[in-house]
């Protein structure tokens, strides 16, 4: 997070996403895709969203190179979206990320601060989030992420679970990754503006 930025307390957040949170109601599209075996689906993910702990390796390839790699990582899972893995800083190539005046606003997780990726004199805005001090007012365990670095697959090279590369979330806009071993539709896909 850029130096001399504050955020502001959960308290003030709170004020802000209870609001939000109250609109959400339940909902599972009619054509969303039974899992198989070995699969999940992102219908059967949890509203508000929890962390999990991730068993495989979480690899991200920039320029070639692997710029963060991980036994370690954590995914946070929501109803009707891609897992979002996050990486502890310690497992992220030092100073590749450069710390933007940009925050963001979750109803569930509170403020993130965003990152761009500069190496070898080329850059990429908003490559990469993290949550300084995430909410806890629901127990869903966001502390465990704090400051872990969230990377947009469709803005590097390659991103991989367990060896496996990712395709981003559709629509440009939420972080995602998808792997073989998770079902759709998900946000972002055309038609699911409103979910």
């Amino acid at each position: 997070m850029p130096t001399g930025m504050s955020l502001p307390s959960h308290a003030e957040i709170l004020a802000q996403v209870v609001p939000q949170r109250e609109k959400w109601t339940d909902f599972r599209p009619p054509d969303a895709v039974v899992p198989g075996p070995g699969q999940e689906s992102c219908w059967d993910f949890p509203r508000p969203p929890e962390v999990r702990d991730v068993a495989e390796r979480v690899e991200v390839i920039w320029q070639g190179e692997v710029i963060a790699a991980t036994d370690q990582a954590k995914r946070v899972v929501e109803r009707a979206g891609a897992p979002v893995y996050y990486i502890p800083p310690g497992d992220v190539r030092p100073g590749i990320l450069v710390p933007k005046n940009q925050l963001s606003l979750c109803e569930w997780k509170g403020v993130a601060a965003y990152y761009d990726l500069s190496m070898n004199g080329q850059r990429v805005a908003d490559a990469a989030f993290a949550y300084p001090d995430p909410l806890t007012d629901l127990g869903q365990g966001y502390e465990a992420i704090a400051g872990w670095i969230a990377f947009y697959a469709s803005r590097v090279d390659e991103a991989r679970v367990g060896g496996e590369k990712v395709t981003p979330q559709p629509g440009g806009f939420y972080a995602g990754w998808i792997t073989s071993r998770f079902t759709g539709p998900f946000k972002g896909d055309p038609g699911s503006e409103g979910w």
